[in-house]
């Protein structure tokens, strides 16, 4: 599968080393368009590339299809010792990670780097939701 660009999703690998991948999301995450972000991701894991960042600094809306496909990925990953981080959480999706407490299970970083020197082992504390 190739990058996926919708009318108003987009999605793309911006890197790959080992078993982490760099993913970089825009756009609506919605009924439409999660299916999409899902199965790119389980691609991704299926390719050995168990641990993800998931860039969301370029998502304008994420609807409940959306956070489930989020969660989604997390299992999958979780299911071969992977990791789901994000970084650059747009604050309405960050405040449903939070009272939803998934916000626990997947860190968010302010920014993709700080997601990486995290995986590095450098561990910046992940940002407040």
């Amino acid at each position: 599968m190739t990058d996926t660009n919708f009318t108003n999703f987009t999605l793309a690998v911006a890197a790959t080393d080992g078993p982490l991948a760099q993913v970089t999301v825009g756009g609506q995450i919605d009924i439409e368009t999660a299916p999409a972000l899902r199965a790119r991701a389980l691609e991704l894991i299926s390719q050995g590339h168990s641990h993800l960042i998931l860039d969301l600094g370029g998502v304008t809306f994420c609807d409940s299809s959306g956070f489930n496909a989020l969660i989604g990925v997390l299992r999958c990953a979780k299911d071969v010792d992977g990791s789901l981080a994000l970084a650059a959480v747009p604050d309405r999706l960050a405040r449903m990670l939070d009272l939803t407490g998934v916000s626990r299970l997947m860190p968010s970083y302010a920014h993709p780097a700080d997601a990486l020197k995290a995986r590095e082992g450098a561990a910046p504390t992940p940002e407040p939701a």
